[in-house]
């Protein structure tokens, strides 16, 4: 078989991990992301091992002309991870982690997911801020900015980053930090994309855990614009250490809809039952899981709503507040 007018064996012989095509069994496994919506046909799928395979990969693909897709933790709900007629890099078999408790720093592959990385680092007490999916990739989230329960106190996974390994489009690894390769790092940081592949990553930890506070709070979803007033005025005055979401969602059964409070305090768990007591008396509730949780069950609480091969569309915007106005468009809508 040919791919691009260049034999198959010839990557083959260049990669040392599995190198699939359509013919092979698990292709269909392999070119799948999270989202179900996204149905691409990569022509090559290279799952690297290592920096070797990627600097081979990328080699071939500009070799014979091929676009260039990555995938990493696999979750991609834009589906950028998978190209039509592209060479998918898949990074998913490099999932390691290592961290460096007198640094307080973890180096991470770039195919682990968030699960991985808050396993290794909580060993140690320690972990940054990283996503509200367990099943989430470090890569993706981190490149994209990164938002999660920490933000408050720590900023997005980005603003955590200390340094990274990138395979660029020449074939050569290189490593861009504040101090070296400076500008790569910045353009990585949010200068928009296709600089590179980035196969390790390394962040700064801060302690946090094994517990902390956090969990759901719903109110029944009539209540909604009223619960929207009362978020507002309860996040203006909440400490750095809480993140709080809103949400308006349907039970895990699906039998209602809710409004729905999400929040995750970092500190210590008397100042996160302090920080909480407001939410867990507004209304009354119709639902109370609020308190104690370890912060591994906290990053994996909502997994079960985003399971792999949910088919979704989403779209987003900025406020600078959430004004009256906007309160009447979500509470109607």
């Amino acid at each position: 078989m040919t791919v691009a007018g260049a034999p198959i064996d010839e990557l083959h012989k260049r990669v040392r991990g599995p190198v699939l095509t359509a013919e092979d069994a698990e292709y269909d496994t392999a070119r799948k992301v999270w989202n179900g919506m996204i149905d691409r046909h990569p022509v090559v799928i290279v799952r690297a091992t290592g920096n070797a395979d990627v600097i081979a990969a990328v080699n071939y693909a500009r070799q014979e002309g091929l676009a260039v897709s990555v995938k990493g933790g696999g979750h991609s709900a834009a589906g950028t991870a998978v190209g039509e007629g592209a060479l998918m890099i898949d990074l998913s078999l490099m999932r390691g982690v290592h961290v460096d408790p007198e640094r307080r720093t973890a180096r991470v592959q770039g195919g682990a997911t968030w699960g991985d990385y808050d396993r290794e680092c909580q060993v140690f007490g320690l972990g940054s801020t990283g996503g509200v999916i367990s099943t989430t990739g470090v890569g993706g989230l981190t490149l994209g900015g990164g938002i999660g329960w920490l933000m408050g106190k720590h900023g997005l996974a980005i603003d955590n980053l200390v340094s990274v390994d990138v395979v660029t489009a020449d074939g050569k690894v290189v490593t861009a930090s504040e101090s070296e390769n400076e500008d790569l790092f910045w353009a990585l940081r949010g200068g928009s994309g296709n600089f590179g592949v980035v196969t390790s990553f390394e962040f700064r930890l801060q302690p946090v855990g094994p517990m902390v506070t956090g969990g759901l709070v719903a109110w029944p979803i009539d209540a909604a614009r009223d619960c929207l007033d009362f978020f507002v005025r309860f996040t203006a005055e909440a400490p750095d250490e809480l993140g709080s979401f809103m949400a308006f969602t349907g039970t895990p059964d699906g039998s209602a809809l809710i409004s729905a409070y999400l929040g995750c305090h970092s500190g210590s768990l008397e100042d996160g039952a302090r920080a909480l007591q407001p939410v867990k008396e507004y209304g009354p509730p119709i639902l109370d899981a609020l308190g104690p949780i370890p912060y591994t069950a906290m990053q994996s609480m909502l997994d079960a709503g985003f399971a792999p091969g949910s088919q979704v569309y989403w779209k987003a915007t900025f406020l600078r507040e959430l004004s009256s106005e906007a309160r009447d468009v979500l509470a109607r809508y």
